[in-house]
């Protein structure tokens, strides 16, 4: 990409350049021009017809397993070009330390995807949520929720501050759930986001239709939406706001996620004194807070609360650790703090200073001037850190007023009520954190100030190693906030991945809904077989695939000799008298284990064979008791099997119902195995 040229969009399956000359896009460290931002002639319909008509059935084809193996090639193959990221991130006026927090952290999103997808979902095209319902006395219908992708678009609208990590946070979901994704870059950073869409196309990685990018404003975008698109929207509250009202997002009740900025906060706890871990532990993570990204971050800390006799202190030990701060070319190896995206936004961030020096003070820093190494101050977006400090807390500007730079402000609290009331005066956060070692002060906080953030980071020693801080979304968990935040979730693992499907109650007879899921149903036909199922090699099996085992006696002996082998002499299977005045059994029964073991040695085929490993049970419930005497039948059924791709082998979940000689079930569970498929070359 040259240093001037317009930025292309990648629709309808190719390459294309803008006919005019767009906006000018300005490195944020020198002023020189980087590129042109335009999608004039861009057929935005053309474009969302396309990612439905060719990426989301070439998506719908592959198990989830099959997209995660893709995500997990993708992000190996961009690791590769980490370096030439890193460099064209530095024109963003990020430092090294920043450019690895957006390239490594959009990588680190991809990696866990790929890694849950294999995990936590089936290798499968449709995924099954919760347990079966009955729905009548019978058992002839029952119920159970399925989840399938939309057929749609995840239209995906990114703010400039992560051009790297934004729109893989968005994608890496939207792609594992089976929905392909339309791009729109913020225009400050468009260039970054333009490099890596080059470089996932020319991988050659995804199938077509999958990820398209628009560079350039979204003119008609939105209005050619349906009910089966979906928009994800990271950005201002204002702007999300307006989206949100769109004609057809209202109309047609298009899904619509937002993750806007917040007024975060910060709280110090009253056992954090000077010379406490926790109390430098505050000021660094607060230092940090501003200055990542130079303070660009939606996550930051905007409010620092502290215990009001605290507020001196605390005020010295941020502007000391702030001095030592170098501002300037983040390619210089002494620089800690880069440049602003823009000098748009430098001067967006002075104009919110001056309505917060309305409520207080600055107590470091100065926005209309800053020293810095290797550059010009003045053609670069620099500005210098600057902490407020508001001695009265109740005003409003601190609260409501976000300076999207490198900017704080300390706000005194007078006890743990006070501190979740400024904390909720937000009106929706993001992110949250509590730093203190004192377990009543961070439970009273914590539960108190959850129902207006998204996320609550408890820092103190016992964590800070491992922590990722304040500021850090990570993908295993829900980023989104209440309120002011968007009221939206993004990523949460598996929560992200739902979040571009269609839930769909089914009801049905037990036959056809272990016909659709791909699982045996309670009450579908089990099919039993001469061959044993543990002899059967993975592509053999068959969902109800079945082996009854038994009967076997359980004797006296067989109990008090487990309960010495084991040293399980729980008074139930050792005392009779004792176990005569439980209401639960009436006299000694056998252990639970032991019922579990022997089923084990009834069903189990004991030579080597395909079966390689029993690796667990899951939903083991004893059900009624068994005596001595009673007789034990198992029943094992094939109830899913998966292969797993690139491996020769795969899982196979058994039903295993275990019942006494009256048919009564006294244990019920399912046992996990794994299982070799065929040598290749053999035939079934």
């Amino acid at each position: 990409m040259g240093t001037t040229a317009p930025l292309r969009s990648y629709v309808s399956g190719a390459w294309q350049a803008p006919p005019d000359e767009g906006v000018p896009l300005l490195d944020a460290v020198t002023g020189e021009q980087v590129a042109r931002f335009s999608a004039t002639g861009v057929d935005r319909a053309a474009a969302l017809e396309h990612g439905r008509r060719v990426g989301g059935p070439a998506l719908r084809e592959l198990t989830f397993h099959q997209r995660a193996l893709l995500l997990k090639r993708l992000a190996a193959h961009l690791r590769e070009h980490r370096q030439e990221l890193y460099e064209l991130s530095a024109r963003t006026g990020a430092t090294l330390a920043d450019s690895k927090i957006d390239v490594d952290g959009g990588l680190g999103v991809l990696f866990t995807y790929a890694s849950k997808g294999r995990r936590e979902l089936p290798n499968d095209t449709v995924l099954v949520e919760g347990d079966v319902e009955p729905l009548g006395k019978g058992g002839t219908f029952v119920g159970q929720h399925l989840c399938t992708p939309l057929r749609g678009v995840a239209v995906q609208i990114n703010a400039f501050n992560f051009p790297v990590w934004g729109p893989l946070e968005k994608f890496a979901p939207a792609f594992l759930a089976g929905m392909p994704s339309l791009v729109k870059p913020a225009p400050q950073t468009a260039y970054l986001t333009a490099r890596l869409v080059e470089l996932i196309i020319e991988s050659g990685i995804l199938p077509e239709g999958t990820l398209q990018l628009l560079c350039g404003e979204p003119g008609d975008l939105l209005d050619h939406l349906t009910e089966q698109d979906l928009v994800a929207f990271t950005g201002s509250a204002a702007t999300a706001r307006l989206l949100r009202t769109h004609p057809v997002i209202v109309g047609r009740a298009v899904r619509f996620n937002a993750e806007a900025d917040s007024l975060n906060c910060s709280i110090l706890g009253p056992d954090a004194t000077s010379g406490t871990p926790e109390f430098d532990l505050f000021v660094k993570q607060l230092v940090a807070e501003m200055t990542v990204k130079a303070g660009q971050k939606c996550t930051a800390i905007r409010r620092a609360l502290v215990p009001a006799d605290r507020i001196d202190e605390v005020a010295e030990a941020v502007r000391a650790r702030l001095g030592r701060v170098t501002v300037g070319n983040p390619a210089n190896p002494d620089v800690r703090m880069g440049a602003l995206a823009t000098l748009e936004q430098r001067e967006e961030v002075r104009r919110g200073l001056k309505a917060l020096a309305d409520a207080g003070r600055i107590v470091f820093g100065d926005p209309e001037r800053v020293e810095v190494v290797d550059a010009d101050a003045e053609r670069g977006a620099f500005m210098s850190p600057v902490l407020l400090r508001a001695d009265d807390p109740e005003r409003a500007e601190p609260h409501e007023v976000e300076a999207f730079g490198p900017v704080s402000t300390l706000l005194p609290y007078r006890d743990a009520d006070h501190a979740v009331e400024l904390a909720a005066r937000g009106r929706g956060s993001l992110a949250g954190s509590v730093v203190s070692a004192d377990p009543g002060f961070v439970r009273h906080v914590v539960l108190g100030a959850a129902s207006s953030h998204g996320r609550l980071l408890v820092l103190n020693a016992e964590d800070a190693g491992e922590s990722t801080g304040h500021g850090s979304p990570l993908p295993m968990l829900v980023h989104g906030g209440p309120g002011r935040a968007g009221g939206g979730e993004e990523m949460g693992g598996v929560r992200g991945v739902l979040h571009h499907m269609q839930r769909t109650a089914v009801q049905a007879g037990p036959s056809m809904l272990s016909a659709l899921t791909g699982r045996w149903v309670p009450g579908a036909p089990r099919t039993g077989t001469d061959v044993h199922p543990f002899r059967k090699h993975l592509e053999d099996l068959r969902v109800g695939d079945t082996v009854v085992a038994g009967p076997r006696t359980v004797t006296l002996e067989d109990i008090e000799h487990f309960a010495e082998f084991t040293g399980d002499t729980f008074y139930a299977h050792m005392d009779e008298e004792a176990a005569k005045r439980n209401p639960f059994f009436g006299g000694r029964v056998a252990h639970g284990y032991l019922v579990v073991s022997f089923a084990a040695g009834l069903f189990v085929s004991p030579e080597p064979g395909p079966v390689l490993a029993n690796y667990g049970l899951e939903n083991l419930r004893f059900l009624a008791p068994t005596f001595p005497g009673d007789e034990l039948t198992v029943t094992l059924t094939a109830k899913q099997i998966t292969p797993r791709e690139g491996a020769d082998y795969g899982e196979v979940r058994w039903d295993t119902e275990v019942t006494r000689q009256d048919g009564v079930a006294v244990a019920e569970y399912d046992v996990l195995t794994l299982v070799a498929k065929r040598p290749e070359g053999k035939e079934g």
